[in-house]
């Protein structure tokens, strides 16, 4: 007998609706399948065959995260289907600073009420970040809440787990002054400042649709970007030179997260005119009469992840990183000192 409550239905959640939802999905889900995945959809937990070939020592390295209001853009313009990238983006862009390489992934969205065609449409999206960043996804889960959120939003979450041999996770007390950061270009404001990027630009639909010749594009299509996934380059780096750190450059910019990757009583110290500042930055910071330093600690101003490599493997290491379809350029250099980041 199939599943249904008429009584659970006139409180406001659909059961039917979500069994479409995952009819919908499935083909979504199904691309992102890798030889490690030993279960279907609909179980109660995924089952995952880690491959341990060249791994003595296995340490799996979790991380999640969401979206936050940049899903507020997605509302407005009505468009679902990207966010899911930034989703998968903000948890394996973590995960592969210590050297892990993204396993799978499983996510959660909390719908104010279920529109299978919807709900299909932003699993589109996490499954194309999963397949950008190598990992399978083998579950999720979506919870109808009426009275918790509007009926027309959402929100999303996730979480991805990868594995790294112990001997190989990166040890940032060898960085040492003399070192060499790289910054990775990113592919625009990513999935963090949006609370301060929607105070700057009042955003509506009619603002969201203003076309901006610096941009090249609409506001809206410029902010809801995808975060870039950065794995395949960190993959590929990693296989070419000896990496000292990873920074994954997201909430709080330059100042808070480079500071995380460095040993005590060593600082990077940047040129502010080595840094590629995307335009989008520029116009954030003009429209807002916002203050460089504040820029530099919100934002990724352009660079979406930062590496460091002994002076030596620098040209090695750039060469890594373009191979892999990234732009990447020298950010700075470290030295010795206690203030974290110096931009001058």
């Amino acid at each position: 007998m199939k599943s249904f409550s008429e009584s659970y239905k006139e409180a406001g959640v659909d059961v039917t609706a979500g069994y479409k939802a995952v009819e919908l999905m499935k083909a979504h889900v199904a691309k992102t399948m890798t030889s490690g995945v030993l279960s279907g959809l609909g179980g109660f937990g995924g089952l995952f065959e880690l491959d341990m070939t060249g791994i003595n020592k296995p340490v799996l390295v979790s991380g999640t995260d969401g979206v936050g209001t940049k899903l507020k853009i997605a509302f407005l313009m009505d468009k679902h289907n990207t966010v899911g990238i930034d989703c998968v983006a903000m948890c394996v862009n973590d995960i592969i600073c210590c050297g892990a390489k993204p396993q799978f992934f499983l996510d959660y969205i909390a719908v104010g009420k279920n529109y299978p065609e919807k709900v299909a449409d932003i699993v589109s999206g996490v499954a194309e970040g999963c397949v950008q960043s190598g990992c399978a996804l083998i579950g999720g889960e979506t919870a109808e809440m009426p009275g918790f959120y509007p009926v027309d939003e959402y929100d999303l979450a996730g979480f991805a787990v990868g594995v790294v041999d112990k001997d190989k996770i990166l040890d940032p007390d060898s960085q040492k002054s003399g070192d060499i950061m790289i910054g990775i270009k990113s592919s625009g404001v990513h999935s963090n400042g949006f609370s301060l990027v929607r105070k700057v630009f009042t955003v509506s639909e009619q603002n969201l649709a203003r076309h901006y010749g610096d941009l090249g594009t609409t506001l809206g299509e410029c902010l809801l970007t995808p975060t870039k996934i950065y794995v395949k380059a960190v993959m590929n780096l990693l296989d070419a030179v000896t990496v000292k750190s990873i920074s994954h450059i997201t909430g709080g910019g330059f100042y808070e997260n480079i500071p995380r990757s460095l040993p005590k009583g060593i600082s990077v110290k940047i040129e502010r005119s080595a840094v590629q500042v995307l335009p989008i930055f520029e116009l954030i910071a003009k429209t807002g009469r916002i203050p460089e330093r504040d820029m530099f600690n919100t934002f990724n101003m352009g660079v979406g992840m930062t590496v460091v490599v002994d002076k030596n493997d620098v040209d090695k290491a750039i060469a890594a990183i373009k191979a892999a379809g990234e732009e990447a350029y020298v950010l700075g250099e470290l030295v010795n000192s206690e203030e974290g980041v110096i931009i001058a």
